[in-house]
């Protein structure tokens, strides 16, 4: 049997073969009450990022790395930049909306994992063995990714192209590794060990950064 907490509420797991009897659940789960109780009051310390306005002057990550927001208003083209290591411009109509602008930013952000994914997954195919159908981005609200196992198809949070790069691929080794085996029991666990060794590092990186002003969790 395999038991995780998740960030950033608290969502409990519980993987076990399909025959378990409930009993046999209930006390492993009761076994377990004050480890989980400890990882949700660390969920509970988590920072939790500010609304954003969308504004000059406010702080945006990119690839883990913090970046202060340039909004510059033109006629021309809109679109977003980074601009030298410290800037994320936003370049956009004189009267266009927070929406608009929040709207430029996600689109960016969408267009920079989709030039990272690629790569990323076409390697660790190789170096697990298995081939995925495809792969897609989407906002998600309650797991960083996902896998549709009859379908082979990946899907990842768009939030990841906040994180640091290993933790994107971090995410997308796990729902590889689902190609291999559905649960998340101890021969899930012995894949991950053996392709990712240093994978509970990774994930504890990812699940301590500040999470958005929208909760996520994996």
């Amino acid at each position: 049997m395999h038991l995780a907490v998740y960030p950033p509420n608290g969502r409990i797991r519980l993987s076990a073969p399909d025959r378990t009897e409930k009993e046999v659940l209930r006390l492993f789960a009761i076994s377990k009450l004050g480890w989980i109780k400890k990882q949700v009051k660390s969920f509970e310390k988590q920072a939790r990022e500010t609304p954003r306005e969308f504004v000059s002057g406010e702080s945006h990550y990119f690839q883990g790395k913090r970046y202060l927001l340039e909004v510059i208003e033109s006629k021309g083209k809109q679109f977003v930049q980074l601009k030298g290591t410290k800037k994320i411009e936003i370049h956009c109509k004189p009267d266009a909306a927070k929406s608009k602008r929040a709207e430029l930013l996600k689109e960016w952000y969408r267009d920079q994992l989709k030039e990272l994914i690629p790569r990323l997954v076409s390697n660790w195919e190789k170096k697990i063995g298995v081939k995925s159908s495809e792969w897609r981005v989407k906002q998600m609200k309650t797991k960083w990714g996902a896998c549709n196992i009859e379908a082979k198809r990946i899907w990842l949070n768009l939030e990841l192209a906040k994180k640091p790069k290993i933790c994107l691929e971090y995410i997308i080794v796990h729902e590889l590794v689902h190609l291999l085996e559905r649960n998340h029991n101890d021969i899930f666990v012995a894949y991950m060990d053996e392709y990712m060794p240093k994978w509970r590092s990774h994930r504890e990186e990812l699940n301590s950064l500040p999470i958005a002003h929208i909760d996520w969790g994996y």
